[in-house]
């Protein structure tokens, strides 16, 4: 159980998102939605440990950070940088044998078998910078599975990449939710969503519904979360219960 009760996150006091409350549950599969500024990410990386809240609590049940695996918005590759196919998805195992402890056989074969799931074969020597962006996301998906985490946050990992991967990808996500991890996506693809997802949470700053897809995305909702985003005002008062 992943427990938000009133969480505000706030950037210089002004919210990014506010007083958010509501729950997701073990072995979940929800689409986080909204228009562009509306918090989502924010949110992800207030779950992932990654960002402090600033009000409010977030309550993880079940699960520690170590058990949550955070892939943000696609990764621009340095070409410069030579860091191979393998050595990206390795970096899976990361915590669990820290950044000291040798990567064992069985992990590079678990590795090579993750590849090999995201149609990757033979690529592990391969440079990451010099891949397509659909390669790319495709090693770091494999990196997500080498990692085993019960709990699986994605920001947009389908943004820039190509149909066949898409549906490859989201065919890995089904899987996860099969074996009843929770797994939590950011998306804009409001027929991807209702097609795939059986929860959502439409967030414009303030929550807006969450629940079941079908109730949430509706006419009503969607033009109330547009409605938001065309009022923000980025020089509005103060959040008085952000720290």
């Amino acid at each position: 159980m992943i427990e938000l009760q009133d969480v505000t996150i706030a950037y210089d006091r002004h919210p990014a998102v506010h007083h958010v409350c509501g729950s997701f549950a073990p072995g979940s599969l929800t689409a986080v939605i909204g228009p562009n500024g509306a918090g989502k990410s924010s949110l992800l990386q207030a779950i992932a440990g990654l960002r402090r809240i600033s009000g409010g609590s977030l309550r993880l049940s079940g699960c520690r950070r170590a058990d949550i695996s955070y892939l943000p918005q696609l990764m621009v590759a340095d070409d410069g940088f030579p860091i191979s196919v393998m050595d990206v998805v390795q970096m899976g195992f990361w915590r669990r044998i820290g950044p000291f402890r040798p990567v064992t056989a069985a992990m590079r074969q678990a590795a090579v078998q993750a590849l090999s799931t995201v149609g990757l074969d033979g690529f592990d020597d391969r440079i990451f910078g010099h891949l397509s962006a659909g390669q790319r996301q495709r090693v770091l998906f494999a990196r997500v599975l080498v990692a085993d985490s019960r709990v699986i946050l994605l920001d947009e990992p389908f943004t820039a990449i190509d149909a066949r991967t898409t549906k490859d990808l989201l065919d890995l996500v089904a899987r996860w939710h099969g074996e009843g991890r929770t797994v939590i996506v950011i998306l804009h693809d409001f027929e991807q969503v209702r097609r795939v997802f059986p929860h959502s949470l439409l967030l414009a700053r303030e929550l807006i519904a969450w629940g079941p897809t079908a109730e949430v995305l509706t006419a009503e909702n969607l033009l109330a979360a547009r409605a938001m985003s065309e009022a923000w005002d980025n020089e509005a008062d103060l959040c008085r219960g952000a720290a």
